[in-house]
């Protein structure tokens, strides 16, 4: 098929296709639309992002619906609210002839105006499927003459948790009448068990097998450290022509730090994440859209199905956790034949991803040069000259000039002047680079050691500045196992105690593992064990050594113990101390206990002891200060 005329379409739909623009149709819509126009049939379509999938179900949907029925005819169930609200939107364009309009039912609205747009005969419903769910729930939504089911961006409704809101509405439609078109980006294991169990002998079409991306978008990366990573990205953003486009965070803390940081440096940016609500929400990508914000700044919400016109690089500051959603980031760009780019900032540690990208999509990405300061002066210098060139102010402003200025100036050449001026225009571009603004928190915990008072670093987590060595200079599967081909550290004269870094010596069994170390081996004497085999009175003594009594702490003249010596504790600071007794052995030989140390009560102790000695024995109840202390004092009588 080469062109929407070629389809059998009414006159209404054909209309709106000619007013939007749509002249060829792209390779998912050109084999779709023949097989959903046509019989009843179920269908799975795969294709990449970004090549019209939207309008590949969205035309054959609309010449399928009754507008003489007011009903629920047709329910497209989508990822995210932003994705729901664009296709709805799309639908409403494509459907403004044939008087056909889309009520978008999704979370953090209001239930109220959602049900005005149930109750007025919507024929089409585009939600997410919480959202739709409790509609269904409450009854607000009947799908009894339900047709067309569609599963747009299937897999990640799955991935984002929504595999039993999903099933739910696939229980709920009916399945005699209704059929069921699944879109996807990726077909993963999740995605196709669903495919199987509610899918009846569906058309397939897959386009691209061997490439998930688009061909018109170059992928770019960057190696460079965590804390250096916000100067890069001004670095790109400055060196890019022209650049509109969105940056990709993995949480939602670094997406407002980041925000906050380029909002400083004077960039029209802004956010979108999962904690802003709706209203918010549509307000941002309605100043995306009209270009009142240059940069946009998101989670993975974004990710998925947004289509603004003319974005010209996808950043990736932090790589996604699944890879999936690299493949979706940056088909927010080239989309629609045309081209884009993105770029990625990438840490020595997971310069790995690297590698399973290119596995995964079947594409190959090139590492490039992070620009200099110089060539970004250059650039912004460059693109001053025409407007400096037609100023017509600059008479009315030599009137301005007093004496002081001219005898300043009449001594400077004109290079320097202009460079003056230029240094006054762009502080942070001539700025030291420890005067330069740094992002805030623990995404940046760069730390100057010039001075000697300056506090140690915090080690980076991400393992973003230690440098990259290839996994065979560590052996094959790491652990325990290559530690021994690792170079190891000069031995230091010092007692060895064991660790991780001395279990050669000792062996798997060390004791020890970060460094606790092992206390030195000494010979145990008789009764040095414990227990209460030990605390007999009556056990006939053992003829190696009789029973050396414990010496006070801080008493240098006490005899030296042949047992192991028990620890004190920290900070331990005794009262007196107190002399050895003169014979530890009674008339009949036998060990004699040592004294017990009379034992010290607390202030509260004593007192709720002589409260419970004076009170009559009478059901007259406690003060409710002690009541609670009941327990505590049957404990201390108990004792007694």
């Amino acid at each position: 098929m080469q062109n929407f005329e070629e389809l059998n379409l009414s006159d209404e739909l054909k209309r709106a296709i000619a007013e939007l623009g749509f002249t060829k149709p792209s390779d998912i819509q050109a084999q779709a639309l023949p097989l959903l126009l046509g019989k009843s049939t179920d269908f799975l379509g795969l294709a990449a992002t970004g090549t019209g999938k939207t309008a590949a179900f969205s035309i054959p949907l609309l010449e399928k619906i009754d507008t003489q029925k007011r009903v629920v005819q047709g329910l497209i169930l989508c990822p995210t609210r932003e994705l729901a609200l664009q296709v709805a939107g799309q639908i409403n364009l494509l459907g403004k002839y044939k008087g056909i309009k889309a009520v978008p039912v999704y979370g953090g609205s209001s239930y109220a105006d959602q049900i005005y747009g149930l109750k007025n005969g919507a024929n089409i419903v585009v939600g997410t499927p919480g959202r739709v769910v409790d509609h269904i729930e409450r009854g607000t939504l009947n799908l009894e003459n339900l047709s067309t089911l569609i599963l747009d961006e299937a897999d990640e409704m799955i991935s984002m948790g929504f595999k039993d809101e999903l099933e739910k509405v696939l229980e709920s439609a009916p399945r005699e009448t209704a059929n069921i078109w699944c879109f996807s980006a990726t077909m993963s294991t999740e995605v196709r068990r669903v495919a199987d169990a509610y899918l009846r002998k569906p058309e397939q079409v897959r386009i691209n097998k061997t490439e998930m991306l688009s061909a018109t978008v170059e992928q770019i990366y960057y190696m460079t450290k965590e804390g250096n990573k916000a100067e890069v990205l001004c670095k790109l953003i400055d060196a890019a022509d022209n650049f509109f486009g969105l940056i990709f965070c993995q949480t939602k803390a670094l997406v407002m730090d980041l925000t906050q940081y380029l909002v400083d440096h004077g960039y029209k940016v802004d956010c979108l994440h999962g904690d802003k609500d709706q209203r918010a929400r549509e307000r941002t990508m309605q100043a995306f859209r009209d270009h009142r914000v240059q940069i946009l700044v998101c989670t993975d919400v974004a990710s998925r199905g947004l289509d603004v016109k003319d974005v010209t690089h996808v950043i990736n500051y932090s790589l996604p956790r699944e890879l999936d959603n690299y493949v979706h980031r940056i088909g927010r760009t080239a989309r629609s034949g045309k081209t884009g780019i993105a770029m990625s900032l990438v840490t020595p540690s997971h310069r790995r991803l690297i590698f399973d990208i290119e596995r995964m999509t079947k594409s190959r990405m090139t590492e490039g040069r992070i620009p200099t300061r110089r060539d970004i002066g250059v650039k912004k210098v460059s693109t001053l000259l025409p407007k400096f060139q037609s100023q017509v102010q600059g008479p009315l402003a030599v009137e301005l000039l007093d004496e002081k200025w001219r005898e300043a100036l009449k001594e400077l050449p004109p290079e320097e002047i202009a460079g003056k001026f230029l240094a006054l225009l762009m502080p942070d571009l001539f700025a030291k680079p420890e005067e330069r603004a740094r992002l805030p928190g623990p995404i940046n915990q760069q730390t100057s050691f010039s001075s000697p008072s300056s506090p140690a670093p915090q080690r980076d987590r991400s393992s973003g500045d230690r440098p990259y060595r290839e996994r065979s200079s560590y052996g094959s599967g790491g652990g325990d196992r290559d530690r021994g081909d690792r170079p190891r550290a000069p031995q230091r004269d010092r007692p060895s105690y064991g660790g991780d870094r001395e279990r050669s010596s000792y062996g798997r069994s060390g004791q020890g593992g970060d460094d606790r170390g092992r206390a030195p081996y000494r010979e145990r004497a008789p009764y040095a064990g414990g227990g209460d085999r030990d605390r007999d009175r009556d056990r006939a003594p053992r003829s190696a050594a009789p029973y050396a009594p414990r010496e006070s702490f801080g008493d240098s003249s006490a005899p030296p113990r042949t047992s192991r010596p028990s620890a004190a504790p920290q900070g331990y600071a005794p009262r007196s101390a107190a002399p050895a007794p003169a014979s530890t052995e009674n008339s009949a030989g036998s060990r004699a206990e040592p004294p017990r140390e009379k034992k010290r009560w607390s202030k509260t102790q004593h007192e709720e002891r002589a409260y419970s000695k004076e009170r009559p024995r009478t059901n007259t109840a406690k003060p409710v200060s002690l009541r609670k202390r009941k327990t505590s004092s049957e404990n201390f009588r108990a004792r007694d």
